[in-house]
């Protein structure tokens, strides 16, 4: 039998709260909603007072966002999840995905509320940690950190330390730092779509995703390669070369 999952809903809007809650009810059995809230302070009194174990949170709110909710717990006081609702919006998603932090897109579809509380009954890891990374995310004009996901851990890499991100079957081997390297259980797709927007990488290949900082040079040999600052070797496609010529002629280098 699976724990019970103290929960409230945080949302301004009076419909989408209802509509949560009927989802919540309908599927999954498991989660005890012990409060609705419209605003943030409201929530903050309803944490403090229920300490409930999930919090769903609307993202956009009038007069508030919903990361402020974050400011008034000090990171030992974080002992609760969140599972952020949001109407679509690009750059919220990328924070969401680079941070490792759980989301679900308006309208909640009832399947990916059972995916979400299904991720939440597996999670172990320190609570805090991920908000910290979220909020750095979302108020900088470039991403500063990736959270890597592996079955058992998530690590927290600074994101202009990435050489390159390789594709390994199902999974993606992240090199990064003092040649260091972690396999993360994303395909490289997921990457490849949250870095689309950065400057500074390039899907280089089907298997590569490069860092152009951290490229050393190209090599016409063998059909084309290209050389990293680690010493290490990635692929080029033919299609890319065009491409990653003007990219490698237009980077600022940091």
């Amino acid at each position: 039998m699976k724990k019970s999952i103290r929960a409230i809903i945080v949302d301004d809007e009076p419909m989408a709260r209802q509509l949560l809650k009927g989802l919540i009810i309908e599927n999954t059995p498991e989660v005890q909603l012990v409060d609705t809230c419209e605003d943030i302070p409201s929530a903050v009194k309803s944490i403090n007072k229920l300490k409930p174990d999930l919090v769903f949170l609307d993202i956009e709110m009038p007069g508030h966002s919903g990361l402020e909710l974050l400011n008034f717990f000090n990171p030992d006081e974080i002992d609760f999840h969140i599972i952020f609702t949001t109407a679509y919006h690009q750059y919220a998603i990328q924070a969401f995905k680079l941070s490792a932090v759980d989301y679900l897109l308006k309208p909640i579809e009832a399947h990916e509320l059972i995916e979400a509380i299904d991720r939440y009954m597996g999670l172990e890891e320190k609570i805090a940690r991920k908000y910290d990374v979220l909020l750095s995310n979302f108020q900088n004009g470039n991403p500063k950190k990736l959270a890597v996901s592996t079955t058992s851990i998530i690590r927290y890499i600074d994101i202009d330390q990435i050489y390159y991100i390789q594709a390994d079957g199902a999974y993606s081997r992240v090199v990064y730092g003092n040649n260091e390297s972690i396999f993360s259980s994303k395909l490289l797709k997921y990457y490849d779509e949250i870095f689309s927007n950065h400057p500074h990488f390039m899907r280089t290949h089907k298997s590569y995703l490069v860092n152009l900082n951290y490229v050393h040079e190209y090599v016409r040999a063998d059909g084309g390669s290209i050389k990293m600052k680690n010493g290490d070797t990635v692929g080029i496609s033919t299609e890319k070369f065009s491409d990653f010529m003007r990219a490698m002629s237009e980077i600022k280098i940091t």
